[in-house]
């Protein structure tokens, strides 16, 4: 399929080839008939591309913090190295378009195959001919709408809502600051609504073109007589300000105040400089609100993902509600938006839609697709991405291209002399395209042909948790290799498959490969620490402390439906203690503290007792401050302790006698990763014995019932047997 994708290093806009996107539970298959160019959003983001090194740190200065954090706790080289990659990479575009659904997800009856259909959501409603859209952020399009109209319907309802947090009300006078194309539609529905509108904008022509919106007055920005012309028109001034313009400037929110009327209203749609003097609010004791784009759902996972809506009854209006409300306005004839859409190009010519829709003066300009029903083609082209010869060794195929896969396993990768990176497959499939142009891999695939393909060696399973274990069983059923980020799975049944299809192989004959990625088990210090403890004759003691930080209980690592936190990430101290006793893993007992509304079960402590009488003190905290160091380390056992901090600083103290070594932070994903690609490669088996895998995943369920039951959790005898 034909999709556009964004270079964010050199702003570069590229229409590429990529795999159609797989259908998924909870969503539809829409085929692409129009896609709104933004001129605003789109093109801000890929001036911020063009800029440089400097420029992006002035224009994301929140970002440059992020980075400064992490390399005081990692090194300048590895977040100089994580930036390049994060700036290496390709990006899809477009957030608002319309077509017509090729197929529905599991869980979705409200849209069946035929339905015209207006698509909303940055990641979901590309640029490309086909997209996967979350049934919260899909609307029917009534039969007197065309789907060329329909596709502004999400840049329709961010002016919705904005009116919404104004609470116009009819006959009152609202000032739109910013008269682009999401101004222009704030000006036509306010208008709809009984309301006397003033646009106001920087350019002259918009200004004057406002009036042939429906704007009653047309004012320019640096007007020093905008305020008595706004008096003019209503002697008490603006009642509500809906600021729409983008400029880091503080100049429009100060303007906003200053033809605001006493105890009028302030709405902030677009990114604009929030600096206000006080003196300019406080008088008129002004009210500023901020609109968060759609509506109530917007960034909420279990709205636009999980598909879980908001009652009507206390939530009247959601992001998709707002749509649809545009959608009927346009039905209804109660705005034209005709002349807005006039300017269309075919989807082939996307580069120099970007390219031109500035010096055009367009308001927006529609990308047309091609309405062919081919189907996704797998045998894409792989010279267009990867002109080098293959060499011998492992050919390496991939589902998923998060942020750990970009950040750190491709990058490795990358780094093997006797490893080619194969084909690619992602759930949006444009992401697929992306990571070929960034990492070099090979070419785009489905998830499906990466596993049962006879060029694929080795398959690497990182996509979200909630899919490993269909992944990984499919890839024991084709006899592949499989190397998964954690977790293995996310519910015991999942496990269990897993365990089941593994047996069937070895009963087969054949040696199955599983390799989970728990990296910390592999790092320098903590084989130092295995090596000084290598010949006691008593159990040990040891105590982790894990200060994780705070995630909000709607982040999607919060989900059980992803595993959750426990499953998710405290497996990775599980298995560091199960891997410095080196004995099986007998019973657990957990605690957690009470969650209030601020936690979700990620403030637990947790006792493991061991095969040898060795026991492990866990706190996994949620509740504690990033200037702490994140992972600590205590092991006591024979007259000795080793101390290790963050994987950056170890102590072993034996006899009174204590040494330190300090180091960059190594946490095992490098170390990991040479011995799974050498034991496949070899024919060895996997570094951690599929056995310790299952132990230890069984151990991290049994967290989670060891907290709702208060009592300890024996863990499987056949698991501890085999171990």
């Amino acid at each position: 399929m034909k999709a556009l994708l964004g270079d964010l290093r050199s702003g570069d806009i590229n229409v590429v080839e990529a795999p159609e996107p797989e259908l998924r539970e909870g969503g539809a298959l829409v085929r692409t008939a129009f896609s709104a160019l933004s001129a605003g959003t789109e093109q801000a983001l890929l001036d911020t591309a063009k800029k440089s090194l400097l420029g992006k740190a002035f224009a994301r200065p929140d970002l440059v913090r992020q980075v400064i954090r992490f390399a005081r706790t990692d090194g300048i080289r590895t977040a100089y190295n994580r930036v390049q990659t994060r700036l290496g990479s390709a990006s899809p575009l477009g957030y608002s378009c319309a077509g017509v659904v090729l197929a529905a997800g599991i869980g979705v009856q409200e849209y069946q195959p035929g339905d015209r259909v207006a698509c909303a959501g940055v990641g979901y409603a590309n640029h490309s001919s086909v997209n996967f859209v979350p049934k919260n952020l899909l609307a029917k399009v009534p039969n007197s709408v065309g789907l060329d109209a329909a596709s502004l319907t999400a840049i329709g309802a961010i002016a919705i809502q904005g009116l919404r947090q104004a609470d116009v009300r009819f006959g009152e006078t609202v000032a739109v600051i910013g008269a682009g194309l999401l101004g222009v539609l704030t000006i036509k529905l306010a208008k709809a609504a009984g309301c006397r509108v003033i646009a106001i904008d920087v350019q002259t022509s918009r200004a004057e073109e406002a009036t042939q919106f429906g704007a009653d007055l047309a004012l320019l920005a640096d007007d020093d007589q905008a305020s008595i012309a706004v008096r003019n028109f209503s002697r008490y001034g603006a009642d509500v300000v809906i600021i729409t313009a983008a400029t880091p400037s503080t100049e429009a929110i100060e303007l906003a105040a200053e033809i605001s009327r006493d105890k009028g209203r302030i709405v902030v749609v677009g990114t604009v400089g929030l600096g206000v003097s006080r003196s300019s609010v406080y008088g008129k004791e002004l009210s500023i609100v901020m609109s968060r784009s759609y509506g109530p759902g917007r960034y909420d996972p279990q709205y636009e993902q999980a598909g879980v809506d908001y009652p009507i009854g206390y939530v009247r209006w959601t992001e998709q509600r707002n749509m649809e409300a545009f959608l009927q306005f346009l039905a209804s004839g109660r705005i034209d938006i005709a002349p807005l859409i006039q300017h269309r190009i075919a989807i082939d010519q996307g580069e120099k839609a970007y390219n031109n829709l500035r010096a055009s003066g367009a308001y927006t300009l529609l990308l047309e697709y091609p309405q062919a029903a081919a189907q996704c083609d797998s045998k894409v082209d792989s010279r267009e991405y990867n002109q080098a010869a293959r060499p011998e060794g492992l050919r390496i195929g991939c589902v998923g291209a998060g942020v750990f896969a970009r950040d750190v396993v491709y990058p490795a990768l990358r780094k093997f002399k006797k490893v080619t990176l194969g084909s690619i497959a992602t759930a949006s499939g444009v992401s697929a395209l992306a990571a070929c142009k960034s990492f070099g891999f090979a070419r785009p695939d489905t998830s499906d042909h990466v596993i049962e393909s006879r060029e694929t060696d080795f398959v690497f399973v990182l996509s979200r948790p909630a899919s490993h274990a269909q992944y990984v069983v499919a890839a024991l059923k084709n006899r592949k290799p499989v190397f998964v980020e954690k977790p293995l799975a996310v519910t015991e049944e999942q496990l269990d498959e897993i365990s089941s299809v593994y047996e069937a192989e070895q009963e087969a004959g054949n040696c199955p490969f599983v390799m989970l990625g728990f990296n910390r088990r592999f790092a320098p210090m903590t084989e130092q620490v295995r090596h000084f403890f290598a010949r006691r004759q008593e159990p040990m003691a040891i105590n982790v402390r894990v200060n994780a930080g705070y995630l909000s209980p709607d982040h999607w690592t919060q989900q059980r439906s992803e595993g959750g936190r426990i499953v998710g990430e405290f497996c990775h101290f599980v298995d560091w203690v199960r891997s410095v006793i080196g004995r099986p893993i007998q019973s657990v007992s957990a605690r957690a503290l009470p969650d209030g509304s601020r936690y979700n079960r990620d403030n637990i402590a947790v006792m493991l007792s061991f095969a040898d009488g060795s026991i492990a003190n866990l706190l996994y905290l949620a509740n504690g401050d990033k200037a702490v160091s994140r992972e600590y380390f205590e092991v006591f056992c024979e007259g000795a302790v080793a101390i290790l901090d963050d994987f950056r600083i170890l102590e072993l103290t034996r006899d009174g006698k204590t040494t330190r070594a300090k180091s960059r932070r190594d946490k095992g994903h490098a170390r990991e990763l040479h011995l799974t690609l050498e034991a496949v490669r070899t024919g060895a088996p996997s570094p951690i014995a599929f056995e310790e895998l299952l132990e230890v995943s069984r151990a991290c369920f049994a967290v989670e019932r060891a907290i709702g039951i208060g009592e300890a959790i024996p863990i499987s005898a056949e698991t501890a047997a085999a171990s």
